[in-house]
């Protein structure tokens, strides 16, 4: 089993930043790839950005592409997503998962593990 726990949400004004973290514990060493995903108030949950394991490949959706940035710390078996240039729009739950699989990564059905999920508001 792994767990995942994330941290680092909050109130920001739009245009500020915000780092959430989110660490793995368990067998972290079965895991293959890791992602964001967020999820607003009567919508679906979305892909925001993907990394693998050895942090060789990430993937950004394009609503995020040049203003968030996804990275790892395999030392600390965590990972990261950097939000810069926040928009209201970027409001949402976000959620960290982690798969041992080696799928596209980018659907929530591909992921075994999940965190509990942090908040993000961007006020305008």
């Amino acid at each position: 089993q792994v767990q995942l726990v994330e941290s680092g949400g909050g109130l920001v004004q739009a245009g500020g930043s915000l780092r959430l973290s989110c660490a793995a514990s368990g067998r972290t060493s079965s895991l293959n790839f890791m992602g964001w995903f967020r999820q607003a108030p009567g919508k679906e949950r979305e892909i925001v950005a993907t990394i693998n394991w050895s942090g060789s490949r990430a993937y950004a959706a394009d609503s995020v592409k040049g203003r968030f940035i996804i990275s790892r710390d395999n030392a600390k078996n965590t990972v990261y997503l950097q939000m810069n240039s926040l928009k209201p729009e970027d409001t949402a739950v976000y959620y960290c998962a982690a798969d041992s699989g080696y799928g596209s990564g980018l659907t929530p059905g591909q992921y075994a593990y999940w965190g509990q999920g942090t908040q993000v508001t961007v006020s305008s």
